[in-house]
């Protein structure tokens, strides 16, 4: 059955916006063992997609490719250290920062494409991150502390589109060459926690081990509709589809997991919401000016 693109984007995104009533399901299992857990079966299901898909082609082109393989290298370092503080986020009961660091994503994006692209910005795109920049610095003063949960995921999911941009290669291709990189050291850690009979997976209850073993699923399906997605919709309405899963996560949050929420908390979020406004009128009106020329 076939899926038109816009349908696809909304599943991709709602699928990540609960991702986090996945993860907490399991969150008495230490946050390292998950994230080593969601490497290694993701590792198994995109090479069985591959596998399934025939899809193996581009395989010896990219491994004589030292520049690439480098910078998938990067990626992969990059894609872990969002993948392990995200699941942390989640079941420390950082939800709610978490959903944020989502909702500074693209205005991080926005203020790499004028460093590495050299990209020009509108007035209102500025203003966008100049809004931006005095909520994260209010929310920082009234926390006593840099939100730094929200500030990693964005910075490093920044940075993974960056390189993933840099480095041509299909989504599925991509994840198989940093999930393989990943692996060894996924692999090394869970044999170690099992020698040592700390491990989780076979040690709880069976209900553990399917979850363990879906997190590489889990990881795939919002990947795979994404893509699909990307290759139908147009780029205005995937950026304004992309707000729905930190919209989630925050709502998960606050209402389903009762994080706290004060007056400090609103104004700051409301910062950044106004940001995002600015840009996504921005990013409207450019996309109806090209469609008139």
């Amino acid at each position: 059955m076939k899926i038109n693109g816009a349908l696809s984007a909304v599943i991709g995104f709602f699928l990540w916006g609960i991702l986090p009533i996945y993860w907490k399901q399991i969150s008495y299992v230490p946050s390292l063992e998950i994230f080593a857990h969601r490497i290694v079966w993701s590792l198994l299901f995109v090479t069985l997609l591959l596998t399934i898909n025939k899809n193996w082609g581009w395989l010896k082109v990219a491994i004589k490719n030292p520049r690439k393989i480098l910078i998938f290298t990067i990626s992969s370092l990059f894609i872990g250290i969002n993948w392990y503080i995200y699941i942390y986020a989640v079941n420390n009961n950082f939800i709610v920062e978490a959903s944020l660091g989502y909702f500074i994503n693209p205005l991080f994006n926005v203020f790499l494409g004028v460093i590495f692209f050299r990209e020009k910005l509108s007035r209102n795109q500025w203003l966008a991150v100049g809004l931006a920049f005095i909520a994260v610095t209010y929310l920082t003063i009234s926390y006593g502390r840099l939100p730094w949960v929200a500030l990693t995921l964005a910075f490093c999911f920044g940075i993974y589109g960056l390189l993933r941009k840099i480095a041509k290669l299909g989504a599925s291709e991509g994840l198989f060459i940093e999930m393989l990189i990943l692996s060894l050291p996924a692999l090394v850690y869970l044999i170690s926690i099992t020698i040592s009979g700390s491990g989780s997976f076979t040690n709880i209850d069976f209900k553990t081990d399917v979850y363990l073993v879906l997190a590489g699923l889990v990881t795939m399906l919002p990947l795979l509709f994404f893509t699909h997605a990307a290759q139908k919709v147009p780029l205005s309405t995937l950026g304004l589809l992309q707000y729905m899963a930190p919209l989630l996560q925050f709502l998960i949050g606050v209402f389903l997991y009762a994080a706290e929420f004060g007056t400090k908390d609103l104004i700051g979020f409301t910062g950044i919401w106004l940001a995002l406004s600015l840009y996504t009128f921005d990013l409207l009106r450019r996309c109806r000016k090209k469609s008139t020329n």
